[in-house]
């Protein structure tokens, strides 16, 4: 046999179980069938521009990897208050809006003073506060208590949070910590629940914007969606798979889902030669960039059947001083500048700055069958929250 046929054979078997390996590592068998099956799926062509909704969410932590240090709390959250007006308000989207942030704090940090701080520039018309969670080895009785006091404290003592018209029910959008959205770590870790979908629903969670979570092993198989997700007790990570919202649909089942975008970035080699994973992480070590951005475009997250509006929701933890520059300072700034310059012509694309409960809304539009312009959506069915207006 011929020597060079079998190091051509060798070479590409080696190559074929490090490829493998890095799978396993990276989590990614986890949702690269799905991945692909989505990308190669025929969208319908559409009349007119693409409208594109930019959503930033953000785990905002203030004690992050503090035991007690009070004054280094009050840096971090000072730190926004003071800069995201001036980097927000150096740009806008079609509509007059300006770069919408969404803080999902975390309940277990719960500070009357950083909250109160937070909900001043939120009324300022720079955001909305929404609910974030990190619990080990819950039960669902204290769960269920947990998240309904906090909706309340927020709604009532910081003017956050909106309520559903037609039950009065404090409504909020939720984004788990460490990711272990239902349980759905291996190991149980960081949740301990496996009916958390059902107790979201029924405690006032209107979307959960948790995803995606890859490379970590709570990544779902669905990817790039917005979806409903039926709770299966009897197991964990019932939010796998569901049905994909979508125009003249239905709500099914328990709970709605909004995805940001998940792919590869081959313009960020490992080694220059393996893609890293484009998961919508903005953070120093991930940097925004022009090629990021129009990778999210090219994600295609959409309602299914409109596919014009096109989702983007990115996320960041933001009070870790070492990604706060590029949060607040010239990489975000350029990404706006970006953003407005190349989605914004009026001809081919239109930029809107959203709020993940203006995402939400928009999104139900969809469903509902609207069309035409997305902006005159925001506050579809949840308005905006008391004393915002």
């Amino acid at each position: 046999m011929n020597i060079l046929f079998i190091q051509s054979m060798i070479l590409i078997l080696i190559l074929m179980v490090g490829f493998y390996i890095v799978l396993r590592m990276r989590n990614i068998e986890i949702w690269i069938v799905s991945y692909w099956v989505r990308k190669l799926k025929f969208v319908p062509q559409h009349e007119g521009p693409k409208h594109i909704l930019f959503s930033f969410v953000d785990h905002f932590e203030p004690q992050w990897a503090l035991t007690d240090d009070i004054e280094k709390e009050r840096r971090r959250v000072d730190r926004w208050c003071e800069d995201y007006p001036k980097l927000a308000d150096k740009h806008c989207d079609a509509d007059g809006f300006a770069p919408q942030h969404t803080f999902y704090y975390p309940e277990e940090e719960y500070r009357e003073e950083h909250l109160d701080k937070i909900s001043a520039l939120c009324q300022a018309g720079y955001g909305e506060i929404e609910i974030h969670i990190h619990h080990h080895d819950d039960t669902a009785e204290n769960f269920s208590e947990t998240v309904l006091n906090f909706a309340n404290i927020l709604h009532h003592k910081h003017q956050a949070l909106t309520k559903f018209p037609n039950s009065g029910q404090i409504a909020w959008a939720f984004i788990h910590g460490n990711w272990a959205l239902d349980n759905s770590r291996r190991d149980g870790q960081f949740c301990g629940i496996n009916n958390e979908i059902e107790i979201l629903a029924k405690t006032g969670c209107y979307a959960d914007f948790t995803l995606p979570s890859a490379p970590n092993e709570t990544q779902t198989s669905t990817v790039n969606s917005i979806y409903y997700a039926t709770n299966d007790s009897t197991q964990p990570k019932s939010h796998d798979k569901g049905v994909e919202m979508s125009v003249g649909g239905k709500p099914v089942g328990d709970l709605l889902l909004i995805q940001g975008p998940l792919g590869f970035d081959w313009e960020n080699r490992k080694f220059g030669i393996i893609p890293r994973i484009e998961s919508g992480d903005i953070r120093t070590a991930s940097p925004p960039t022009n090629a990021r951005m129009d990778n999210w475009v090219k994600a295609n997250v959409h309602v299914k059947n409109r596919p014009e509006w096109v989702f983007i929701k990115v996320h960041t933890h933001g009070t870790q001083e070492r990604d706060v520059d590029t949060l607040l300072g010239k990489p975000m700034d350029d990404l706006f500048t970006y953003m407005e310059d190349k989605y914004n012509d009026g001809e081919k694309y239109v930029l809107h700055y959203v709020n993940s409960r203006e995402m939400y809304n928009i999104a139900k539009a969809a469903e509902g069958g609207k069309e035409g312009n997305p902006s005159d959506y925001r506050d579809y069915i949840l308005p905006k929250p008391a004393d915002f207006a």
